[in-house]
C-alpha cells in the first residue's frame, strides 16, 4: 500500500499529477486544492497518499494536507460515494467549509456542491457527524500563470466538476472582470459561489 510520495512533479492536469520517485512516473489523482498547492512541473512535491485496488486497476489519490486526506477516507466510507464523487466535493467546497456543514446539518450548502442530492447530502450529516476533525486553515501560494491560462484552467475544473460548457463560460467571464487579479483559486472561488446561488 503506498501511503505516500515524493518527488518531482512531472506532468500536472486539473485533478491529475505525474510524480517522478526515482524514475518511475506514479499517476495521482488529485483534488483542486492540492492541484492548486503544488506548483508547476519540475517542482518537488510530497503527497499523502490513499491507494484504491481493484480488480483491474490500481489508483492514487494524493493530497497535499492531512485534512484533505482525512476528508476523503471519510467521504468514500459512505453509501454511495466514491472516490471520484469525493474529489468532487472536495474540489468543490473547503475542506474547513464542508466540515461546518456537515456539523451544523447545512443540507442546503451540502447540495450546492456538484454531484451532491439532497439524499446524498442527508446521508453526509448522519454518517459523518461525529466522525470528522477540526477543521485547520489549509495554506495554499498562488502559481503563476498568464490570465488565459487561469481561464482554460477554470473552465476544465467546472467541466471535471460536471457543469456544463454553455452554463459557465459566461460566468467565469462575468467573475473575472469583476475579480481584481488571476489567481486561480480565488477566480474558481468566485465563480462556485456565483453558480450556487
Amino acid at each position: 500500500m503506498i501511503a505516500h510520495l515524493s518527488g518531482a512533479l512531472l506532468e500536472k492536469q486539473v485533478q491529475r499529477l505525474v510524480v517522478d520517485v526515482g524514475g518511475v512516473g506514479y499517476e495521482v489523482l488529485v483534488p483542486l486544492s492540492t492541484f492548486y498547492a503544488v506548483g508547476d512541473p519540475g517542482a518537488r512535491v510530497a503527497l499523502r497518499v490513499h491507494t484504491r485496488v481493484t480488480d483491474d486497476a490500481i489508483q492514487l489519490f494524493g493530497f497535499q494536507t492531512p485534512l484533505e486526506h482525512t476528508l476523503f477516507e471519510r467521504l468514500i466510507s459512505v453509501n454511495g460515494i466514491g472516490p471520484k464523487l469525493a474529489l468532487a466535493v472536495l474540489s468543490g467546497i473547503e475542506p474547513g467549509e464542508l466540515v461546518r456543514a456537515v456539523r451544523q446539518n447545512d443540507i442546503a450548502r451540502l447540495t450546492r456542491t456538484p454531484g451532491i442530492g439532497r439524499k446524498t447530502a442527508e446521508r453526509l450529516v448522519l454518517e459523518l457527524k461525529d466522525r470528522l476533525p477540526d477543521a485547520t486553515a489549509l495554506e495554499t501560494g498562488p502559481a503563476s500563470a498568464s490570465a488565459d491560462d487561469v481561464r482554460d484552467d477554470v473552465l476544465s475544473a467546472l467541466f471535471n466538476l460536471g457543469y456544463q460548457r454553455g452554463a459557465v463560460e459566461k460566468t467565469v467571464d462575468r467573475v473575472r472582470g469583476r475579480v481584481s487579479g488571476d489567481e486561480f483559486e480565488i477566480l474558481l472561488r468566485e465563480v462556485l459561489k456565483e453558480l450556487s446561488r
